[in-house]
């Protein structure tokens, strides 16, 4: 039988060890050097995201009082502002549409072109005097308000505030809202 000796190998600088530890050290200072601007370039390209939006709809001039005749007939505006996204910036882009009507001696009232119900785009009916969506075919009166009771859609049109400034021109604070709810919840 041959004995096992204990003592150390005195040759021996234990590569091993010493080959181990210099390679997690170069690992953690390599994952340190990469996640650190990989973090700063994540969070810039999220930083739009995270911006709180203007709540509240944006003011835009929509036309003129002479555009705009006292025979209480709707008249449709495209509603044109500039429009700011997440990562996007556009001058002058067209937003929406607004239902202008007007009668003598009165303000003009303005409505937003979508459907409460679905969020198609609601159309005038010169003959029938009254609004319809085309895509459930409810109708709402020249007021906005629904003029069938077993209509699908849960409110009325939705009106927004008119502005006259200068005495000639239209601003309206547009603003869209979310289709399918009772109340007006901003979108």
């Amino acid at each position: 039988m041959r004995k096992m000796d204990n003592t150390k190998c005195e040759s021996c600088d234990c590569p091993e060890r010493r080959g181990f530890i210099k390679k997690l050290a170069a690992n953690v200072i390599g994952a340190v050097i990469t996640l650190v601007p990989l973090a700063a370039g994540v969070a810039v390209w999220f930083d739009p995201v995270r911006r709180k939006t203007k709540a509240g709809g944006q003011v835009v001039r929509v036309g003129t009082l002479s555009a705009l005749p006292e025979d209480g007939v709707p008249r449709k505006f495209t509603v044109l502002a500039s429009r700011e996204d997440a990562w996007n910036k556009s001058p002058e882009t067209a937003v929406g549409a607004v239902y202008l009507r007007r009668t003598r001696g009165e303000k003009p009232r303005a409505f937003n072109v979508v459907c409460p119900h679905a969020g198609c785009f609601v159309d005038y009916l010169e003959a029938k005097n009254s609004y319809l969506c085309p895509c459930h075919n409810s109708t709402f009166a020249l007021d906005g308000k629904i003029n069938d009771p077993k209509s699908p859609s849960p409110r009325g049109l939705d009106e927004l505030e008119v502005e006259i400034r200068d005495n000639s021109e239209i601003w309206v604070k547009f603003q869209n809202y979310r289709a399918g709810v009772s109340g007006k919840i901003p979108a």
